[in-house]
């Protein structure tokens, strides 16, 4: 796979558990263009062992002088957001991928409905930018736990105007869905992007009142879940490698310094 050799130009605390990364080319070039949506996959060697984590792009799509992304820190973490909010420093180089685009917005939607959870905040800075640069009609609504924990609230405020609404749980703010959702007009598009309990309510509130699926567009952030250990045989080599619960097989298969070539393909991120 294809990367950029980047290094960590600026980190900022933008809550007490999440930071904001800024990359830049080693090289000092531009980046490559990418839309409203896109994400990158970050390699992190971490005790000797890569992680490769993706993350969504939040800065505008017309800026390639920088990448900007988020990362939440994670509880039950594989070890990416622990590393990146404890141990990755202003100067540190890193391989990350090209910009791939699995949350992509529909061009020619009349309206665009973007519900996001936390750190679900994340593809919509960039998908806002285009569709303010292109004049769209859209609306964006952000549900956080407190108002210590609203990430970049006060600059979408600022970049949204009435556009924007959010929704301050401690506060007794509550979203209602029914109401967001059932009256919309013909060619609405919705978006939604957060924790899996608020996205599943998201589409069975859409599917239940007749949105088509293809007017339905999620991004769900799931940490990989912990499973069993188990062994595997490569086909060609005969050699037998035992994978251990933390990790998957392509990072056991790495760590036993074997050679492999493979495609990522993602429908959820998670800032891990």
């Amino acid at each position: 796979m294809s990367t950029i050799n980047v290094k960590i130009a600026a980190i900022k605390q933008v809550t007490p558990l999440i930071k904001h990364f800024t990359f830049v080319k080693e090289d000092g070039s531009e980046f490559p263009a990418f839309s409203g949506g896109s994400h990158v996959v970050v390699s992190l060697n971490i005790g000797g062992r890569v992680h490769r984590n993706p993350y969504s792009l939040m800065g505008s799509p017309t800026d390639t002088s920088a990448y900007h992304i988020s990362v939440r820190k994670q509880e039950q973490s594989r070890g990416g957001s622990v590393f990146m909010h404890d141990y990755v420093a202003v100067g540190m180089s890193f391989k990350i991928t090209y910009p791939v685009n699995l949350f992509s917005l529909a061009k020619k939607g009349h309206k665009h409905i973007l519900i996001a959870g936390g750190i679900g905040i994340t593809p919509f800075m960039s998908q806002i930018a285009d569709l303010k640069r292109t004049g769209a009609d859209f609306e964006l609504h952000y549900a956080f736990r407190s108002p210590e924990h609203g990430a970049f609230a006060a600059q979408l405020a600022k970049v949204c105007g009435d556009k924007f609404h959010c929704y301050i749980d401690s506060e007794g703010d509550r979203l209602d869905l029914q109401a967001l959702l059932g009256n919309q007009p013909l060619g609405t598009h919705m978006y939604v992007c957060g924790p899996g309990s608020m996205v599943v309510a998201v589409l069975e509130t859409a599917r239940n009142l007749g949105w088509p699926e293809s007017h339905i567009h999620s991004e769900q952030f799931l940490a990989p879940p912990i499973g069993e250990p188990f062994k595997i045989q490569l086909e060609k080599s005969k050699i037998e490698i035992q994978v251990p619960a933390e990790m998957s097989m392509l990072e056991a298969i790495e760590a036993a310094g074997v050679g492999s070539r493979f495609s990522m393909s993602r429908r959820c991120m998670w800032a891990l």
